[in-house]
């Protein structure tokens, strides 16, 4: 079940027998003040460096979000992906609630990038999964309705369900749907990484789609977030994660770790040369 990607010059390949593929998730302004105020005042130099950043951390995909109040999304969207397109050659995933703003970005957009996203709602499913055929984008599905996100993994899996055969009855392959089985704190709930693990378990073993999540969204509210973040990617690697979105400077090393362990990495030599890397940047 492979869903390509692609920039300008740059394929990114998303599979359950490949290595995992990482989406940076910094080009957010949620919790990010300064580049809030960038976007407010129609500055992108902060987006491009971030995008260059997030690059040389070793991240395959960049996520442009650019959703902040005083923000309007549709003429700030397609500007930030023109920035970062032109400073990097990583594939895009352009993420809005916005359809105008989603739509408008893909106008704009090299190669082929993935939308982010499309819900359980049918007003989402409507307009955005037609977006997605119109442009022949992948597209991922996020599994909430419009009662929320359920607490019970079962419900998330129906909705997982949904999302595809709708796309399917669009002629959307199901190699372009990546489904979404939503992260929520273990701040708040210390059982709810078990939820969602047993979600992502039943969507990989009944729909055998690719999976994202914010992975980050775990360590929330609590200390050490990048070991615990980490450590929770492991586990959901191994149970059909993909291409997680991250702060990929933060959880790198333990991806690669969860692949050589999984038996993704032929002598271990994407885990050591990251080492090296990180290494020699002190």
């Amino acid at each position: 079940m492979d869903t390509r990607v692609a920039s300008a010059t740059r394929e990114v390949i998303i599979g359950h027998d490949r290595p995992t593929v990482l989406i940076g998730e910094r080009i957010n302004p949620t919790g990010k003040k300064a580049l809030a105020d960038a976007l407010r005042a129609g500055d992108l130099d902060v987006v491009r460096e971030e995008a260059r950043r997030q690059v040389a951390a070793g991240a395959d995909i960049l996520d442009v979000n650019v959703g902040a109040t005083g923000v309007d999304e549709r003429i700030m969207l397609p500007l930030a992906v023109q920035a970062v397109a032109e400073v990097v050659d990583v594939p895009l995933c352009l993420d809005s609630r916005n359809v105008e703003a989603l739509a408008a970005a893909l106008e704009v957009c090299p190669g082929r990038p993935i939308i982010n996203s499309v819900t359980g709602e049918d007003e989402s499913l409507e307009q955005v999964l037609a977006l997605a055929k119109r442009f022949g984008a992948p597209v991922i599905g996020l599994t909430l309705d419009d009662t929320g996100i359920p607490s019970d993994p079962a419900r998330r899996v129906e909705i997982a369900h949904l999302i595809v055969e709708r796309a399917a009855a669009l002629g959307i392959p199901r190699e372009d749907v990546i489904i979404d089985c939503l992260t929520l704190t273990l701040g708040a709930n210390t059982k709810a990484g078990l939820g969602t693990l047993e979600a992502v378990r039943r969507v990989r073993d009944e729909l055998g789609v690719n999976q994202t999540q914010g992975a980050s969204n775990i360590s929330h509210g609590l200390p050490n977030r990048p070991y615990l973040t980490g450590a929770y990617l492991a586990i959901a690697i191994e149970a059909g994660l993909t291409c997680p979105t991250v702060d990929v400077a933060q959880v790198r090393l333990a991806v690669l770790s969860a692949d050589l362990i999984l038996g993704r990495d032929d002598f271990a030599l994407r885990y050591i040369a990251a080492f090296r890397e990180m290494s020699a940047g002190g």
